[in-house]
Order: C-alpha cells, then sequence, then structure tokens
C-alpha cells in the first residue's frame, strides 16, 4: 500500500475511496454523497485527482488478494487512518465517511468496520482529542 504524508489530500482522500470500495461495490449514490457533502473542497483535492487516488486504491487492494477476495488487514487499514491526526480534519472524514456509508441505505459490514475503526483510532469517544492520564 502506497504511503503519503501526514493529513494530506492523498491520504485523507484515499480514505474516503477505501470508503467506497470497501464494501465490495462503488454506488454512484456514494459519489453523490461525498461531492454533496464538500469534503474534497475542504481537503483541496480536485475530482480528478480523487478518481486516481481511487484507481490507485484499487491497484493496491488487489495486491492483497486471498483466495480471490480482497482482504485488508486491521493493520492495513489502521496505518491508512493513521496518515490522519489532525482533529478537525478527522471529524470532517468521520462526517463524509458516514454520509458515503448511508447515501446507499445500507451499511455493509465492510463500512461498519471502517467506521469503527475509524472511530476507535481518531478518539471519536474523546472529542478526536487525547486527554492527559
Amino acid at each position: 500500500m502506497r504511503t503519503y504524508e501526514t493529513n494530506s489530500p492523498q491520504a485523507a482522500g484515499r480514505i474516503l475511496a477505501l470508503m467506497m470500495v470497501v464494501d465490495g461495490n462503488l454506488a454512484s449514490a456514494e459519489l453523490q454523497a461525498m461531492h454533496r457533502s464538500k469534503i474534497l473542497e475542504h481537503i483541496d483535492l480536485a475530482p480528478a485527482a480523487f478518481q486516481q487516488l481511487l484507481q490507485d486504491l484499487c491497484d493496491d487492494m488487489l495486491t492483497s488478494t486471498v483466495h480471490g477476495a480482497v482482504q485488508l488487514a486491521h493493520g492495513v487499514i489502521d496505518s491508512l487512518l493513521d496518515e490522519i491526526d489532525d482533529p478537525d480534519l478527522r471529524r470532517k472524514l468521520l462526517q463524509a465517511m458516514w454520509k458515503i456509508a448511508d447515501a446507499d441505505d445500507w451499511l455493509a459490514d465492510g463500512e461498519a468496520v471502517l467506521l469503527a475503526r475509524a472511530s476507535a483510532a481518531w478518539s471519536a469517544e474523546t472529542n478526536f482529542r487525547q486527554h492527559a492520564a
């Protein structure tokens, strides 16, 4: 899997792309929901650049097939999520991810796993910020 600079448009865009394909199906309703959310403008990523990120992600995912099925280990998902450490960006991405997941009126298992891992990794329960112990 490629690596991107922390909090870069590419790192953020790849999270959105993963949200769209993690259920095994890229629905047009999900693309429309993403565009309506204006998240690409927020992360300063042109639609054409997003399409390229989506293609690159799919290419990378195809290298991790097991018995003909794409499987991303939790560690891989976590490493992608770790490329985002800005609290505001995390909030915006998680909001957009929920909109994408809801767009087709079906929360697939893969979407639920990604949303749960993002919430846990990004400390959603603590307002996306780590508190001093």
